[in-house]
């Protein structure tokens, strides 16, 4: 049975679900044609529609937890914002645009295409799986230490967010599969060494993305370097990085005096006691194409099936990187995502032919890998199609109005860590909240206190917050990605993940008000 024909016949063969997913349709759509009905329609104002701009992504999101079915739950928040902003043929109005552009080209081509079909590879070549026999007779000794290599290769893996997650991802799960960690336990590891391990190692576009930003916002901000260095200079104060990141390191080596949220413990007796890595009843984000070893008799795996495709990703997409931004100090430095996972593909392929596997076993290695992500592309299709309905009605713009009146001048990093958090959770994105929070909150920091360190600990407020937000969110890509290529069921990966998160959340802000308060 394939992916997709599983998760239908396991989301909507379940008749609880069933009516969930129906009660949800029809509330969501019959409340907004009542008041469609009623105003003829919903007025838009200042670029929002008032409370009406947080029901697509809320309604999402709720639908999602309550049915723990996302493909539902996402139509029914572009179908609602479609109602909202009175473009009621949604496949014109945001479908098309959303999927029909250069960024949604680059997912379906990098992290789906590229990275489904690079693990349908190994699955022919035995690739992966000699890695994780070799890594685990280096360091790996059990699941403590599995997890620790994880932690470990999202650290190195640190590039972005999503390139994080598939890179990591697909290095470790042989290795924690072998050692019974369960999947819920590997797609936190991935996610939460992802997107704050690359804002806490910037050694990628974080720092000129956001300098791009802010330049222009304070006197101070004249040039994209100016903005560069001050994202270098507020590192220290990035909170909820550095306690995400320690607190995956003490879930790692299990020195957690307890581990919040239930539902990862229950994962966790249930892996190391029953060896079965994901809930019963789940619909594991990775098709069976992707984990099923099918290696030729006549084929000797080796290391080099596994570290040829990885090195030229790694040396593609970061020795141009680092010699145009190190040695030749650009301010746009050469940064080839894309093409190093095309050429890891094809340098996969190439190795495999050269040892002696025939072209057609490798090609349809390759395509049984891209079979394996069907479901994966589907979600992201509907989840990037949220967010330009989530732009279309304001979302954004209303919270930090709403929230923005309710901001007590000592506590300013703080709310704007969680103002942050809600609009990322909400849009699925870091880097658009960043848009949208950036230009207020600079002047706003400024203008509170015009103090240096209390204008660092605002800016790493909003990085933090927006990273958190989006990690925690069921619509984000990278939630989904770490899901993907940790053949983790999406719901429960956001499940069992958000109490860790929060943790980390409620840290950094008791750790920015802390600092308010002593230093500034």
């Amino acid at each position: 049975m394939s992916l997709t024909s599983h998760y239908v016949k396991t989301r909507f063969g379940n008749r609880k679900n069933r009516r969930r997913i129906y009660f949800g349709f029809f509330i969501a759509l019959l409340i907004a044609g009542i008041y469609t009905g009623m105003e003829g329609v919903i007025p838009e104002q200042d670029g929002h529609y008032g409370f009406w701009s947080v029901m697509p992504p809320l309604v999402a999101i709720l639908l999602a937890f309550w049915t723990r079915e996302v493909v539902s739950a996402l139509f029914v928040g572009v179908c609602l914002g479609g109602v909202i902003s009175g473009e009621l043929n949604i496949v014109q109005g945001f479908l098309i645009p959303s999927i029909g552009t250069e960024s949604f080209a680059l997912i379906l081509l990098v992290y789906l295409w590229a990275l489904g079909g690079l693990i349908g590879i190994w699955t022919r070549t035995g690739g992966a799986e000699k890695f994780a026999v070799w890594a685990s007779g280096l360091m790996v000794r059990g699941p403590r230490s599995a997890k620790f290599f994880t932690w470990l290769m999202g650290l190195i893996f640190h590039q972005g967010g999503t390139i994080s997650t598939v890179l990591t991802g697909a290095t470790v799960r042989p290795v924690a599969d072998k050692h019974r960690v369960s999947h819920e336990e590997l797609a936190y590891m991935v996610d939460s060494t992802a997107s704050p391990a690359a804002t806490l190692i910037p050694f990628n576009v974080w720092p000129i993305y956001v300098a791009g930003l802010i330049l222009g916002t304070l006197s101070i901000f004249e040039t994209p370097q100016d903005g560069i260095n001050f994202f270098f200079s507020s590192l220290p104060y990035n909170f909820y990085a550095i306690f995400a990141i320690l607190i995956t390191l003490f879930f790692a080596w299990e020195w957690l005096p307890r581990i919040p949220g239930k539902r990862m413990r229950a994962a966790i007796e249930r892996a190391r006691s029953t060896g079965e890595l994901d809930r019963k009843g789940a619909t594991p984000m990775a098709a069976e194409e992707l984990i099923r070893r099918r290696v030729p008799a006549d084929y000797n795996p080796g290391l080099i099936d596994f570290f040829g495709p990885i090195g030229a990703l790694l040396g593609v997409a970061i020795l141009p990187y680092a010699y145009t931004f190190f040695i030749l100090n650009w301010e746009s430095p050469i940064l080839l995502i894309a093409e190093a996972f095309v050429l890891a593909v094809l340098a996969g392929i190439g190795i495999a032919v050269a040892k002696g596997m025939s072209l057609q076993i490798a090609i349809n290695g390759f395509i049984d890998g891209c079979k394996g992500v069907t479901i994966g592309a589907i979600i992201l299709a509907l989840a990037v199609t949220l967010k330009e309905v989530a732009d279309a009605v304001g979302t954004a713009d209303y919270v930090v109005m709403m929230i923005g009146d309710l901001i007590w001048p000592s506590f300013l990093p703080g709310v704007l860590m969680a103002l942050c958090m809600i609009i990322a959770f909400s849009t699925g994105t870091s880097w658009g909240t960043y848009a949208v929070v950036f230009p207020i909150a600079i002047p706003l920091a400024w203008a509170v206190m015009p103090d240096l360190l209390f204008l660092k600990l605002c800016f790493a407020a909003v990085i933090g917050g927006s990273v958190m937000g989006d990690q925690c969110s069921p619509i984000s890509d990278t939630t989904i990605l770490s899901s993907l290529a940790t053949g983790c069921d999406l719901m429960d990966h956001v499940t069992t993940q958000l109490p860790l998160a929060l943790t980390a959340g409620l840290l950094a802000v008791l750790a920015y008000a802390g600092m308010v308060f002593f230093f500034v």
